[in-house]
């Protein structure tokens, strides 16, 4: 199990997080899909996906590149596939999406929010399977205190998942190819609230330590904890 405390750092590990929301108790991410494990057992493979329960609707962000992988880790964690109510993929990158259409195999009876952006055959596909496709273009709420920023972004659309917490907003983002402090940025101008914690995917590789530094400097100017 992987603690994870409201404002605190986040490391994206496979395992277990707890975040404390003020209104709904307690919010709890889990770690279904990276390429490092903290909890012994759990296969790792390169992309990403994590189940956040204790919202109204249990959510999916992402589903990784395999989904039998995926499947497995559901299976090993004891989460059920037909818990989930609502699917957001973040953006159009396989190692986020590969493994959408296992999921739908065990489970279709599911939203699915994708950028606007995406391939109309994709849409095609995940209709076929069951699933109910909502385009996003603009901010929206997903569900009581849950959100989108909408779609961000140039040659690489996104957008990341807004959980609001009662006690500050939590940000999770796939990549963050619009980039962190402008996906931060909407979030907060949106909610009209501070993003406590932000965590995911960041894509700051090719950055030097002096811009990355930046970087985190501003997500603090943002009041980001």
């Amino acid at each position: 199990r992987y603690l994870l405390p409201l404002l605190s750092c986040a490391v994206m590990l496979l395992g277990l997080g707890n975040v404390e929301a003020q209104q709904n108790g307690s919010l709890t991410v889990k770690f279904v899909y990276d390429n490092y494990a903290f909890s012994p057992g759990f296969e790792t493979n390169w992309g990403f996906a994590c189940v956040v329960e204790g919202t109204e609707k249990t959510i999916l962000f992402d589903t990784g590149q395999k989904g039998d992988l995926l499947l497995e880790n559901f299976k090993k964690m004891g989460l059920d596939p037909q818990s989930p109510k609502i699917v957001v993929l973040s953006h159009n990158h396989g190692d986020h999406t590969g493994g959408l259409t296992a999921f739908l195999a065990k489970n279709h009876d599911v939203s699915v929010y994708l950028p606007a952006s995406f391939p109309k055959e994709f849409v095609r596909k995940v209709e076929a399977a069951g699933a109910k496709v909502v385009l996003v273009t603009e901010p929206v709420e997903i569900c009581k205190n849950v959100f989108l920023t909408g779609e961000m972004g140039g040659a690489i659309k996104e957008h990341g998942l807004i959980l609001d917490t009662g006690g500050g907003l939590v940000l999770i983002t796939g990549c963050a190819h619009p980039g962190i402090v402008a996906m931060t940025k909407r979030a907060k101008e949106h909610l009209k609230k501070d993003v406590a914690m932000v965590f995911g995917g960041f894509h700051l590789g090719q950055l030097s330590e002096t811009e990355a530094k930046a970087g985190a400097d501003q997500l603090k100017d943002l009041g980001v904890r």
